[in-house]
């Protein structure tokens, strides 16, 4: 209780706990007796010496934190004996306090429901805290607010981290019931963070690499919507991605497709932080991951920063973000070192804290370790408040966003009147549809992929949001926009996306365009076979209701000379399986316009995913068909 919190810090500075101690990184101490109040930590009065390095100066709290956690030594986890000063103790430590109840809250919630992952949560906690208690812009009051920073949790499995912040900052969509809800049927606080259920969350996130890979697409669609509407002194657009991946984020294929995109895009406004725990569901990751992560995303072109103590040393996180937002032209990855199940006497750095209760005595044997003394699902009132102090900071951002919005209007009428079409009220133009292509029987049939470019480009000259790209098949899908260049580094304003040979990355980047909720109006295109390697991405565009455009040509065996590899015989009706995605195969110049209705309406208006296949033989102009007819079906 807070009384008795006082009179521990009020103990221990009567202890004189100024000494200097040698404590070994990760490894619990046999006596924690003297420092277990927590008390605040103070700046060091040297100079830092960077980011990645492995002394820091805590409080005599912190100090007992960073040697809570009980490790079981493996070569990968290996670390020199560090020098941490103990400060005298103040009565309230904030940073603490605000991290240890977003770990317990996880805890408690895992406990209650007998399922689900405290690990993760527990070694991320001090991230997540100073993303939501500090360094964010948002408004609980308007989580759609078009220039609110946006935050990924790329390991979903963690998805108590994201629900325990979304509650401490005051999102209505979460509340204390809802936490104790957790992975409940019918629960706003499911298994993995869904966008269709919970306010506050942007994207679906579960399949790893998943997530970061969809941060990349939310920091394309930033860069975009500030080259093209942005003018001196009235930046509309002006906000951060943040992400936080883990081992198994780094491990999947996809996080290396939409990596090193973002990379060569040079999108300096996506943050993402690798929660380094050397933990898997197998064990260590030493069994089975070795590779330099940080060297892979260097040679990405991504900034990399290095955080050797992220359980604790708060300032060096506070830094390492510091030094990401002055990186303009990079992203930036930065590499946390944490414990899974921080301060877990018996289970931290272990598979046992990844996907399993802790259990009631754990619980209890780490509250103790952590100095913890509050009941389950208790939070005191100062981490609400620190919370809401910056909660309110956010609504005045946007307070003052809206000010600048009406100047906006004022001085650009034009792209006014287009941002608030497009981007704000999310409409399509009246009558958009009469620039759709129109075809006889008389007219000289060809192939639907033709015809497909033809609407393409039709609507590419009506609508400035929608905005794509092909996995370097451009020439063979037919899917450049001619009326605009390429979106590249020093380009973001043009609109033809070079996705390059990424097709799963490619699909990821798309569908954050859409779930972005600024008006996108997302396609990618790929042989119809070559769905199959981004089958993930189309599914979570169904489930998560991201309103892609997914175009395909060359759909059946007349594919030329390229033989079975390339003919999709299986392929379309499997696609039809998947619950939420429209699949349409049009036969003719008609159908395929009004395939384009259907499918640019269908993303707009619903925010939901179609796919089509289109032909790469010649085929006739059909009676009766029309736009109108292909509604009822193609």
């Amino acid at each position: 209780m807070p009384t008795t919190r006082s009179q521990r810090a009020t103990a221990a500075v009567a202890a004189g706990a100024a000494a200097t101690m040698l404590a070994p990184a990760f490894v619990a101490p046999t006596k924690l007796n003297v420092v277990t109040s927590a008390p605040a930590p103070v700046a060091s009065s040297a100079p830092a010496s960077g980011v990645s390095a492995s002394a820091s100066v805590v409080g005599a709290g912190a100090a007992a934190l960073a040697a809570a956690a009980t490790v079981r030594p493996s070569k990968r986890c290996a670390k020199k004996e560090k020098v941490v000063r103990m400060a005298t103790a103040t009565e309230v430590d904030v940073d603490t306090e605000c991290i240890n109840a977003i770990r317990f809250l996880a805890v408690d919630a895992v406990n209650k429901a007998n399922s689900g992952h405290p690990g993760a949560p527990m070694g991320q906690a001090p991230i997540g805290y100073l993303l939501f208690a500090e360094e964010m812009q948002y408004n609980p009051d308007d989580s759609k607010w078009v220039n609110r920073d946006r935050f990924v949790l790329s390991s979903g499995h963690g998805c108590m981290l994201q629900y325990s912040l979304l509650h401490l900052a005051g999102y209505k969509s979460v509340a204390m019931d809802d936490l104790k809800q957790f992975r409940q049927w019918g629960s706003k606080t499911p298994g993995h963070p869904e966008n269709f259920e919970t306010d506050g969350i942007e994207v679906t996130t579960g399949p790893l690499g998943m997530g970061i890979s969809n941060a990349v697409g939310l920091a394309a669609a930033e860069a975009h919507l500030a080259a093209v509407y942005n003018k001196p002194g009235m930046e509309l657009i002006d906000h951060y991605t943040y992400t936080i991946a883990g081992d198994g984020c780094m491990q999947e294929g996809i996080s290396h497709e939409a990596c090193a995109y973002a990379g060569h895009l040079g999108l300096g406004k996506l943050i993402a932080f690798y929660d380094d725990n050397g933990i898997t569901i197998d064990g260590h990751t030493d069994l089975s991951f070795t590779e330099d992560v940080g060297k892979r995303f260097e040679g990405y072109g991504w900034q990399v920063l290095e955080v050797s103590e992220g359980n604790t040393d708060v300032d060096a996180l506070r830094k390492a973000i510091k030094e990401a937002k002055a990186c303009t032209d990079k992203p930036t990855l930065i590499k946390v070192k944490t414990t899974i199940g921080f301060g877990s006497p018996n289970k931290a750095d272990s598979h046992d804290a990844h996907g399993a209760p802790l259990g009631a005595d754990e619980a209890e044997a780490t509250r103790k370790q952590l100095g913890w003394d509050y009941g389950e699902f208790e939070v005191p009132q100062t981490v609400y408040d620190t919370f809401g102090k910056h909660a309110k900071a956010g609504a005045e951002k946007q307070a003052a966003w809206e000010k600048m919005w009406k100047e906006y209007q004022e001085k650009e009428p034009e792209l006014a009147a287009q941002f608030k079409r497009a981007v704000i009220d999310r409409k399509l133009p009246e009558n958009w549809a009469d620039a759709l292509p129109k075809v006889t029987p008389e007219d000289k049939g060809k192939a639907t992929r033709l015809h497909s470019q033809d609407c393409l480009n039709a609507i590419a000259n009506v609508l400035p949001e929608f905005m794509g790209g092909s996995a370097d098949l451009a020439p063979s899908n037919m899917t450049l926009m001619k009326c605009t260049g390429d979106f590249l580094k020093d380009s973001y304003a043009e609109r033809n996306m070079r996705f390059g040979i990424r097709e799963f990355g490619m699909g990821a980047v798309a569908n954050a365009l859409s779930l972005d909720k600024t008006g996108m109006i997302p396609y990618c295109a790929t042989f119809t076979i070559f769905t199959d390697y981004m089958r993930g991405a189309i599914r979570i565009a169904a489930l998560s209701q991201a309103g892609t455009i997914f175009v395909t040509t060359h759909d059946s065996i007349a594919v030329g000379e390229d033989g079975p590899t390339h003919q999709p015989i299986e392929t379309i009706p499997s696609l039809r399986l998947i619950p939420d995605l429209t699949v349409m195969r049009p036969a003719d110049g008609n159908e395929t316009a009004g395939a384009y209705k259907y499918a640019v309406e269908r993303s707009k208006n619903e925010s939901r995913p179609t796919m089509m296949a289109f032909s790469r033989q010649a085929v006739p102009n059909l009676p009766n068909s029309s736009i109108e007819n292909t509604m009822k079906g193609a």
